[in-house]
Order: C-alpha cells, then structure tokens, then sequence
C-alpha cells in the first residue's frame, strides 16, 4: 500500500498542476492551456494506472482506491490553495474533508 500512496500522491500532484495551474495564467490562450495540461494529465495517467493496479493486487477494492485517490486529492490540493493560488483554507473546506474522512473510514474500517 505505501506505493500505491506515493504513486497517488505524485500522480495528484500532477493532476492538480494539470487542472488548476493555469489559473495563475489568465492572460493564456485557451488551446495553449488545454494542450499543456493535456500534457501534465498523460503523466498523471502514467502514475495513477500503476498506482490502482498495485492497490487492486495487493487487496484494495476499487471502492478503496477511489476514496483512497479522494482524500488524497483533497490535501494535495489544500496545499496548492494555500501556496500556488494564494486562497485560505476555510471552515467550508475543513468540513468537506471531514466529510471525506467519513466517507473513506466506511470503506476502510472493519474490512478484513
């Protein structure tokens, strides 16, 4: 599982620079902007594939990963907020992810 975590991390990493990066970018024409994070979005894909397929062998149900990818997606993306797009993490923002939290301990607590 710890691979399937760091392949998850780096791969949301990617993914949030892919989705949200170009906000910094306003002035960017938009095909230019689709083409870069298409760019960005194929290296994502090339680390969350091997990512949920290590995950499912080892044991993890779909379920599993795809919350597991939720949560993860969550704190990568609270700290690109806070550093890249200069927004404060808001009570509103603590609650989903609390929501989050509740979601992925249903999906992980007591599975044997």
């Amino acid at each position: 599982m710890p691979t399937t975590i760091a392949l998850l991390i780096a791969s949301n990493l990617f993914m949030t620079v892919a989705w949200y990066g170009h906000l910094r970018f306003p002035d960017a024409k938009l095909w230019v902007v689709i083409l870069a994070s298409w760019g960005i979005a194929l290296i994502e894909y090339c680390l969350a594939v091997p990512a949920n397929r290590i995950g499912y062998a080892a044991g993890m149900s779909g379920g599993q990963l795809k919350i597991l990818q939720e949560c993860i997606t969550l704190l990568v993306f609270g700290v690109f907020a806070l550093t890249v797009l200069k927004e404060p993490i808001t009570w509103r923002y603590l609650g989903a992810c609390l929501c989050i939290a509740g979601a992925a301990a249903f999906m992980f607590v007591g599975r044997h």
